[in-house]
């Protein structure tokens, strides 16, 4: 099936790019709103690949299926140019950006930065340990052993076990330095018996100096990987300004690698191994000591993190919390809470579609909202919530509700990459009902602390016009 080939169709049998005011894809269905529903050739769009069908009403309804209305939404995109409302989310995230854009959100955004190119395989690796968890739980180990399964099983382990090295490498890169350096900076922080410094002479470990302690390099962390890669970056460019074009080649690296080796050894290992332990006890000390109301600072106050950028601080967490090997086997009690920051503003969403009379708003939500129960919550934040203020605090204030039940069913994440509901496939086995039920709460929160608190005409009419 050619994507292109069928959104090039549509635009011309919904009378062109001119025409279209606005569409949304929702599970089967793509939505358009047209200005002039007379240009449309329904019978020439019903016989494009791949639609199952024309629905009329006061938009037009194309059938295409789960999974493709997507592909086809996603071409559109590429034919079309950005609709109304992304370009409203896009106009109003880059104001809320700039508006809060200082050095620690730039910063922060680095970090990300390192590891959105690693969650791919974050992903895939938590699934599949989370999954092999309870096939051998069920099965009593009966595929342990067997070739196929053990090989996908080191799958799973190899990118935790190793993933240091690849923070290592894509934090020197992100910070201007060469990416193989920083793939040994990150190599300190895998404990394999080989590595010399973990030897045995004359029957007795290495002992560091200062701590007079044997050298552990897992304690660091992905932290230590993480902060070793930005040093070696730093230290590179350093050192290969004052270097000169002759010997720069050989000389520069070998300097960094061993100046940077010794002080990852001796600080930064050190620094990451507490900063660990730091992070541990307070999201420990929220999740178990406040419980309940734990669970509901963090769903509700999520959302001004996200609108600002600070979000991006808890990207290397989450990492850590679905390490196998941390705390927490693998298991990320942070971010179910945290998803249920999106479920109160899609309440919050049909609240407003309900009491509002602005038409310009409800088509906003009519088109943002479907992929705001999918997870993507950017066109409900920064196209309708956010702009309204009072709003955005009760969708907040409502997803409040939906995080401490998350908390109270001690609902947990065997990966990341995904919300809403396409958070059902990542939860633990045997929660999913749980989850719902969470989900379910914020947006009964968010829809009614909105309907009865957030919904102001006045205020609707002046951001979206009467």
């Amino acid at each position: 099936m050619n994507y292109k080939e069928i959104g090039n169709y549509l635009i011309t049998f919904l009378g062109g790019a001119s025409n279209i005011i606005s569409y949304a894809a929702c599970m089967t269905r793509l939505r358009v709103e047209l200005k002039d529903i007379s240009k449309v050739d329904v019978e020439e769009i019903k016989k494009i690949d791949g639609v199952l069908g024309v629905v009329q009403s006061d938009t037009i309804q194309i059938v295409f299926g789960p999974g493709k209305v997507n592909k086809v939404r996603e071409e559109l995109d590429q034919l079309s140019g950005s609709t109304e409302i992304n370009k409203v989310t896009k106009e109003n995230k880059a104001a809320q950006k700039a508006k809060y854009n200082k050095p620690v959100q730039a910063f922060l955004k680095r970090i990300a930065n390192i590891f959105i190119a690693l969650l791919p395989g974050i992903i895939a690796a938590g699934l599949i340990n989370g999954t092999c968890n309870v096939i051998n739980v069920s099965t009593h180990g009966t595929l342990s052993g067997v070739w196929w399964y053990e090989c996908i099983r080191t799958m799973g382990w190899a990118m935790f076990a190793y993933l240091p090295i690849l923070v290592g490498f894509n934090a020197a890169k992100e910070f201007g330095g060469s990416g193989v350096l920083g793939a040994i900076a990150g190599a300190m922080s895998i404990s394999n018996p080989s590595m010399p410094l973990l030897a045995t002479y004359q029957e007795a470990q290495i002992s560091l100096p200062i701590t007079n302690a044997v050298f552990n390099p897992s304690s660091g962390g992905l932290l230590a990987a993480l902060i070793a890669g930005v040093f070696f970056a730093y230290l590179e460019k350093k050192i290969r300004r004052r270097m000169p074009d002759l010997i720069d080649t050989f000389a520069s690296p070998l300097l960094v690698v061993i100046i940077g080796g010794i002080v990852s050894l001796l600080v930064i290992q050190p620094l990451g191994s507490g900063l660990t332990k730091i992070i541990y006890a307070v999201l420990n000390f929220v999740y178990e000591k406040m419980g309940v109301f734990g669970g509901y600072v963090l769903a509700g106050g999520f959302l001004p993190l996200v609108s600002v950028g600070l979000h991006q601080a808890l990207t290397p967490i989450h990492v850590m919390l679905n390490d196998p090997a941390g705390p927490s086997n693998g298991i990320n009690y942070l971010l179910p809470i945290l998803m249920m920051a999106g479920g109160g503003q899609v309440g919050a969403g049909f609240a407003l579609y309900v009491k509002t009379k602005n038409k310009k708003l409800k088509r906003f939500i009519r088109d943002s909202i479907p992929v705001g129960i999918l997870g993507i919550g950017e066109p409900l934040m920064y196209a309708v919530t956010l702009p309204l203020g009072r709003s955005f605090l009760t969708a907040c204030i409502g997803a409040g509700f939906g995080g401490a039940v998350a908390a109270l069913l001690h609902l947990g994440t065997v990966s990341q990459g995904v919300s809403g509901l396409f958070g059902l496939l990542i939860v633990q086995p045997n929660q999913q009902i749980g989850y719902l039920i969470a989900m379910a709460t914020a947006y009964a929160g968010g829809f009614f602390v909105t309907y009865l608190f957030g919904v102001n005409e006045d205020r609707i009419n002046e951001v979206y016009g009467e």
